[in-house]
């Protein structure tokens, strides 16, 4: 096991509110880059709260704090969505985000959160469907904050029309989609991610790679035992696709895929015997 996916376990053994959010998305891009030095990162998000912390006043109140952290994110260090290339890997490895400055919605919403985590003003994410969202934790705090779009400010009628944005189409806003996500949720959101993009790559490899973390933060997520399991075919590695595959077929025989997952198993079976 590399050193990477050892940090990650351990980060992932902790309670869900004890998990550091910037360590274990470090710990994901130490996989993929094993000489990463997980503490220059920390001190790096540590020095970017103390920039903003030097702006603001005595009295902290939200609107001022959100647009201190603004101001130093996309201003002073440029930060902003990468449009151009939205599917590229990197995009997902946090310390490649703070490099280069560019990501998707959740990395970019992992540096604002960690940020303001540093200046005492805890936020969360916000799982919204195609397109991840942060708020302030504090009841009814009915403003949402949108990293990729260089830290704009919504409304819950803003989060609609975004959403019918991101999909193309009229979509209802359900309350649900701006439900806060546990830390876990939010890695699994993160991972799941990457997993398409090296799917959508042919990178089976790094896709089992990435299957292997997500069971380690849900370990009884029974689709991704499937996934390995058919990752594993694809790979020639028979005994543990037709192990997962089993595990899969016993907890959901009802699932709308059973019946192919069966044949395909059965299929196996038949060539390795």
């Amino acid at each position: 096991m590399s050193l990477g996916r050892e940090n990650f376990a351990q980060e992932m053994s902790l309670p869900d509110q004890e998990i550091d959010l910037a360590k274990a998305a470090l710990y994901i891009a130490q996989e993929e880059n094993p000489s990463l030095e997980v503490d220059y990162y920390l001190k790096q998000l540590d020095q970017w709260a103390a920039q903003v912390r030097s702006l603001l006043p005595v009295e902290r109140y939200p609107m001022r704090v959100l647009q201190g952290i603004n101001q130093i994110l996309y201003e002073e260090l440029g930060f902003r969505g990468n449009e151009e290339d939205y599917y590229d890997p990197r995009n997902s490895f946090l310390d490649q985000v703070m490099e280069q400055r560019v990501g998707i919605p959740i990395s970019l919403a992992l540096v604002y959160l960690e940020v303001s985590r540093r200046l005492d003003f805890p936020m969360v994410g916000i799982g919204m469907p195609g397109h991840f969202l942060i708020r302030p934790e504090f009841e009814d705090a009915g403003i949402f904050v949108d990293a990729f779009h260089q830290g704009e400010i919504l409304f819950p009628q803003d989060c609609q029309d975004r959403l019918q944005q991101v999909f193309a189409q009229p979509i209802d806003l359900q309350p649900e989609f701006l439900e806060a996500v546990s830390k876990r949720e939010f890695l699994a959101r993160m991972l799941t991610n990457l997993k398409l993009i090296y799917i959508n790559h042919q990178d089976l490899e790094r896709a089992l790679g990435v299957i292997e973390r997500l069971l380690l933060v849900f370990p009884d997520a029974i689709t991704e035992q499937r996934d390995r399991g058919l990752l594993s075919y694809q790979l020639g590695r028979i005994p543990s696709a037709i192990a997962d595959l089993k595990t899969y077929l016993a907890h959901s025989p009802d699932a709308s895929d059973a019946s192919m997952i069966q044949l395909l198993l059965t299929q196996i079976s038949d060539q390795s015997e």
